[in-house]
């Protein structure tokens, strides 16, 4: 029965996304899973994804309290790009900026509800598009470092949402505007300031998921109040796992949980028809 230390799934963007789990020697190929029935068993134990301590509660997606603390990935940067301090030397870990907050970032467009706009280091595209959900996305400008692109974001977010609402997404039930149009917007609307980080570039990525039925109906399952959830596996997006065409079970809000994780072929005559 493998054991997993929940940690956000892996993704490889291809025709279709890849995603796996890994966990110490663990690596588990979801996409191969869809179609067969999963069960998640919680433990009751939860680790710190930073330190590997035991505690009770797991704060920002992962991290015990200490580490939540002092950690430079739970820093006030990290959701809150534009107050990042590293490139004047103010940082809970320089070593950790310098691969993190002082490399190029882009600032985006992506249609994952709506259109948002958001701000990921260079290294993080397309991932964090895929974790969003995105079906499609956009570059609008490069910076040199994360402050100042999350300046522009900041600026940004009184015309374009910076949220997704996730059950929107999952169903699909997306806008249907134009992201170029969108991109030519936001680039009209950029102070002069901004302007020389313009990407000039108006490549849209499409990001395309495994799934085999767009679900109607969506409730969201946490193993805190359901500590063995099961169902057939019947679609992926963004940390989500769609089960039973009508149940989620985010992986990534359940960092640091211990799982054992079992698969079942499902019956011919259970198999549901799609």
């Amino acid at each position: 029965m493998p054991h997993f230390i929940l940690e956000k799934m892996q993704s490889n963007l291809q025709e279709v996304v890849k995603y796996k789990l890994v966990s110490n020697k663990e690596v588990l190929e979801v996409n191969n899973l869809i179609g067969k029935k999963i069960e998640l068993k919680y433990t009751g134990q939860i680790n710190c994804i930073k330190c590997g301590r035991v505690t009770k509660t797991s704060f920002a997606q992962g991290l015990c309290y200490q580490c939540f603390q002092t950690a430079p990935e739970a820093d006030v940067c990290v959701m809150q790009p534009e107050k990042c301090l590293a490139h004047e030397g103010i940082s809970r870990d320089m070593e950790w900026a310098k691969q993190g907050c002082l490399k190029p970032h882009y600032v985006y467009l992506a249609k994952t509800s709506d259109i948002k706009v958001g701000v990921t280091r260079e290294s993080q595209i397309p991932t964090r598009w895929i974790d969003q959900g995105a079906d499609t996305a956009i570059k609008i400008a490069k910076t040199p470092y994360r402050q100042l692109a999350g300046l522009i974001e900041v600026f940004l977010k009184d015309f374009f949402t910076d949220k997704t609402a996730w059950q929107k997404m999952l169903k699909n039930e997306k806008t249907s505007d134009c992201l170029i149009e969108a991109k030519k917007k936001a680039l009209d609307l950029l102070p002069d300031d901004f302007k020389k980080y313009i990407v000039r570039n108006d490549e849209v990525v499409s990001i395309h998921y495994p799934h085999e039925k767009t679900p109607v109906k969506i409730k969201s399952l946490k193993l805190d109040k359901q500590p063995i959830i099961s169902g057939v596996l019947t679609g992926i997006k963004g940390q989500y796992l769609i089960l039973d065409n009508e149940f989620v079970f985010n992986v990534r809000s359940h960092s640091g949980y211990n799982v054992e994780i079992l698969t079942h072929k499902v019956p011919v005559g259970q198999q549901t028809i799609f």
